[in-house]
Order: structure tokens, then C-alpha cells, then sequence
């Protein structure tokens, strides 16, 4: 029973290892070998590693850690990345971390796991050397019942301002068309018509948008090209008239469709709301489909998924320190000071 760490530049090398754990576990599509690889190719910095923890032979646990200031370690957390680099073969809280510290280089003072999804992983009891913290609050459509049903539970100012979007559309002529990509040699260009509609808005401005040849574009075109050959890859296009005015990136597995990135031409009409016209053509679609239990979003929840879905829970951290009283000691400084 012992932890084993090794540069996670070596991840090729030993990612059967990680998807034969991805198998037998929850299988969130944000946790199998080639979302990972992906991302540690894009970007990796080299000071990650890979742990993987064995017992009588079989892997119980994997992890991608990077140290993050003198004696802590976490997760590896690029921004693409919804969820912890953490893997296990069961649901329950983390577990062996205070393992995965003594054998981490240095003198490891606490073991980090970030954005942990509770569905994923239990949220343990804070106590003794764990503590944990609240992330964020995300949200799901569960794909239960049958779209008219979850349509009428939706409000009223969202079905009735779609419904006039789409009859002045009629009136004036303009088709409206939901496009599925799925074959790998179409994300290459999928990708470069998100970068443009990213570059359409505020992100340009920020430098945040993605980019045919930024280290985002490249990521979501090799995972997007990954998860296609293996028939688990999606890009949603929407078009308005010849106008392509809205688009999701989308990853499939575990029961669900993952919506990663969502994008809108923000030059189109201001009457117009293309990401909302989209997304209630994609939920009728994927209600009809029945081939997934659910949507996940996994950001923080804005005010417009709570029009789509009354679905939340809250995403955490953890953190595993050395020594009981260094966790009561790390509380007590992230407490608010008392008023004088």
C-alpha cells in the first residue's frame, strides 16, 4: 500500500493506467485520460506531478498535484479544468491523502483537492487535519420527464420571450437551424468559429477569448478531436439565418452532457438573445433524445441558468494538512476579524 509520484510530463506514458480507473469509477467525461493528457499538454508547466496510489496490486486513487507556495501542494486547477485533478475508485471523500504528503518531494504541510464535485466525491466532515471550504454553487437540467412537461415549468417571461423572438423570426422570414458536429476532422474549424464568436464580445477586449492558435484553441481542438474519435465529443451550432449567432463545446459521459464553454455573436440584433433560442432547441433535443440523465454547466450559477433549472448543489474544496493543529491554525487565520 503506498503512493508512487513520477513528472506528470510522463502522463502518456501512464495514462492506460489513469483510464482504467476512469473505468471503474464515476466516470465524469472531465476525468478520462484524454481531457486530462490534453490539458497537461496545453498547460502543463513541469513542475506537476502524477500520483497514482496502489494496493494489492490495484489502483485505488490518481492525482495531478503542483506545489503552490512553500510545503502546500493541490490539484492541478487550469481554468478549463471544472473539476480537481482527482480520481478515485469509489464516490467517498478523497482518500489516502495523508499518504500522498510524505511521499510528495520536500516536506509536504498540506495536500490540496480543488473544486470537488460532491456527486463525484463525498464532502467529508470538517475535523482533525481535514478541512473543507464551500467553491461555488453549479448547476444541472436532469433529463427526466419529457421536454413539454419541462418546458411549462419554466417562467413565463422566459417561454413567452422566446416565443416572440421566434415569431418575429417567421414573420420576417428568417430560418433558425440547431447543427451537431461530432466527427473529429470538423473541430478544428468548429473551434476556430468559437474563437470568433468569443472574439465578437467582451473576452477579445481581456484577452480571454479562444483562439485557433492560443494554447485554449489548441486544447479544446485536441480534446474535442479525443473525445470525437471515441464518439463522446459535441459542438452545438446555432444559426440565425446564413448567421452562425451562438455555440456550445460539449463533452459526454457518466450519464450526461458537460457544456464547457458557451459563446454568441454579441453583434447580432439586441432583440435577439442567440444563446437562449439555442439552448431551448438543444434541451428539446436532448429531452427527445434520451440519451443522457442530465446537463451539467459547472460553472458558478449566473442569473440566467436559474431561468433553466432550479437544480443546484455546491461544489468545495479540501484540504488535508500534516498535523491536526496546523488545519485549527489555517481556520482560525481565514476568520473574518472582529469588529473593533
Amino acid at each position: 500500500m503506498s503512493w508512487t509520484v513520477v513528472p506528470a510530463q510522463e502522463f502518456e506514458r501512464h495514462a492506460a493506467r489513469w483510464q482504467s480507473l476512469h473505468a471503474a469509477s464515476a466516470i465524469s467525461p472531465l476525468l478520462a485520460s484524454d481531457f486530462v493528457g490534453a490539458l497537461l499538454d496545453a498547460f502543463g508547466s513541469g513542475a506537476e506531478k502524477l500520483a497514482w496510489y496502489e494496493r494489492d496490486g490495484t489502483t485505488e486513487a490518481m492525482t495531478v498535484v503542483t506545489p503552490t507556495r512553500f510545503g502546500m501542494w493541490e490539484t492541478s486547477q487550469p481554468a478549463q479544468a471544472p473539476v480537481g485533478l482527482w480520481l478515485q475508485r469509489t464516490a467517498a471523500a478523497p482518500v489516502h491523502l495523508d499518504g500522498l504528503a510524505r511521499a510528495l518531494p520536500g516536506f509536504a504541510l498540506a495536500v490540496g483537492v480543488t473544486q470537488c464535485d460532491p456527486m463525484l466525491l463525498a464532502r467529508p466532515a470538517d475535523g482533525g487535519a481535514l478541512r473543507t471550504l464551500d467553491y461555488i454553487e453549479t448547476a444541472r437540467i436532469t433529463l427526466a420527464s419529457d421536454f413539454d412537461t419541462y418546458w411549462n415549468g419554466r417562467g413565463k417571461n422566459l417561454r413567452n420571450n422566446l416565443k416572440k423572438q421566434r415569431n418575429r423570426l417567421r414573420a420576417e422570414g428568417v430560418e433558425t437551424r440547431l447543427e451537431i458536429l461530432r466527427a473529429p476532422h470538423e473541430m478544428a474549424a468548429a473551434v476556430a468559429d468559437y474563437g470568433r464568436l468569443e472574439a465578437s464580445g467582451w473576452k477579445a477586449a481581456g484577452g480571454t477569448a479562444v483562439a485557433a492558435d492560443n494554447a485554449q484553441g489548441r486544447f479544446y481542438r485536441s480534446m474535442l478531436e479525443a473525445f470525437c474519435r471515441r464518439g463522446a465529443g459535441s459542438v452545438y451550432r446555432y444559426w440565425i439565418g446564413d448567421r452562425l449567432a451562438a455555440m456550445d463545446l460539449c463533452v459526454e459521459g457518466g450519464g450526461c452532457l458537460v457544456v464547457l464553454k458557451t459563446a454568441y455573436d454579441e453583434g447580432i440584433d439586441k432583440q435577439l438573445s442567440p444563446a437562449l433560442l439555442m439552448r431551448e432547441e438543444a434541451c428539446r433535443f436532448l429531452f427527445n433524445e434520451r440519451r443522457f440523465e442530465r446537463i451539467e454547466f459547472y460553472g458558478r450559477i449566473m442569473e440566467w441558468h436559474t431561468r433553466w433549472t432550479e437544480e443546484a448543489r455546491t461544489m468545495y474544496h479540501l484540504n488535508r494538512y500534516r498535523w491536526p493543529w496546523l488545519a485549527r491554525l489555517h481556520a482560525r487565520g481565514a476568520e473574518p476579524a472582529a469588529p473593533a
